[in-house]
């Protein structure tokens, strides 16, 4: 049978109401700031985002300044947030945005699905935030909170299972507070019928409307497939050091954080004898070699388990610039590294070694 969501409006909405937390977008939903608060929250937790939306949205305040931003500011920027093709596809966007839509995000769903970056749930947060538009925007809490409502099996990484969720929400919510709606379920689904460990059911103001609460199943729901193993690389990372500055080239323009500035490496945990080996393969002879430990990164699909090295060259030769794995190289002053290059956070035990 069919979960009527109507019914749990006001109670919802009066919840809401009273207990939403004060976010920077939240005081100011601007199209543009609703935009960005939520690419910035796609795999990101809230508090994380607050200090990255401030920073973002001083240096770049409208869509013009978006689309008019240099790639490694840009990425500078964003440098913490990870899954950096997001800041990417913002920057696309919002050249279209200036171009066809005199720099102003269009109100219009499917005119929002369109431009790069922008999935129904982004367009679906615009539309209703920002304009009032009643269509509804699922995201991972509102599935969680509704498949608990419902007391729903469906696998809710299944696409026609959030087609259909769309479709219910977008004839059950209330058209003229539809903005308030999306956000009290994403809400609710953060801070009280949450993602990992008990739901605060105790807490919840519609509980008395969740089948999950009454047959006492919350817990196995929603369903979703078991997470397949993450593949393991190892890698050997090179804090290179010369006069003050440190080495650091841009990855290619395909793949896993492509685009980014990185500190060179190898593949493999190398220990101390086959580094020196290497050093001399490529021409470093006059060097001091610190030992930085190890170090990991876990991305969605694959693990980074890094070892590091510092090494400080004492003297730069011309064969040393023409081997492969240093030809490329860029150095740069501590500062310049703060300032104004991106490192994935992938580097961060090595970058403030």
């Amino acid at each position: 049978m069919r979960y009527d969501y109507s019914k749990i409006t006001e109670r919802l909405l009066g919840w809401y109401r009273e207990n939403a937390r004060t976010l920077p977008w939240r005081s100011d939903p601007k199209p543009y700031y609703v935009w960005i608060s939520e690419i910035m929250l796609q795999q990101t937790r809230v508090e994380a985002v607050k200090g990255y939306f401030n920073r973002f949205i001083k240096d770049l305040p409208d869509i013009g300044a978006l689309a008019e931003v240099e790639e490694d500011k840009l990425l500078k920027l964003w440098e913490g947030l990870g899954y950096y093709n997001r800041a990417r596809n913002l920057k696309k966007a919002a050249v279209l945005v200036k171009e066809k839509y005199n720099g102003e995000l269009p109100a219009d769903y499917k005119e929002l699905l369109e431009l790069p970056g922008i999935g129904s749930y982004t367009a679906g947060a615009i539309c209703s935030i920002a304009y009032g538009v009643p269509v509804p925007a699922v995201d991972g809490n509102v599935l969680r909170v509704t498949k608990r409502l419902s007391a729903g099996y469906e696998d809710i990484t299944k696409d026609s299972v959030k087609k259909t969720l769309f479709l219910e929400l977008l004839e059950d919510m209330p058209k003229k507070e539809a903005g308030a709606f999306n956000q009290a379920l994403m809400e609710l689904g953060a801070v009280v019928c949450i993602p990992n460990g008990k739901p605060l059911c105790e807490k919840c103001p519609v509980a008395c409307y969740c089948l999950a609460y009454q047959q006492g199943v919350a817990m196995e729901l929603p369903v979703r497939p078991v997470k397949k193993g993450r593949k393991i690389e190892e890698k050997t990372v090179l804090l290179l050091e010369y006069q003050g500055k440190v080495g650091i080239h841009k990855r290619g323009g395909k793949g896993l954080l492509a685009g980014m500035w990185e500190f060179p490496g190898l593949e493999g945990k190398l220990d101390i004898g086959s580094m020196e080996r290497v050093l001399e393969e490529n021409q470093i002879k006059e060097y001091t070699m610190e030992l930085l430990g190890e170090a990991k990164h876990v991305f969605s699909h694959i693990e980074w388990h890094m070892l590091g090295y510092r090494i400080r060259i004492e003297k730069k030769s011309r064969e040393f610039e023409e081997q492969e794995l240093f030809s490329e190289l860029v150095w740069a002053a501590r500062e310049e590294l703060e300032k104004g290059y991106a490192l994935p956070s992938a580097f961060k035990a090595y970058k403030e070694g």
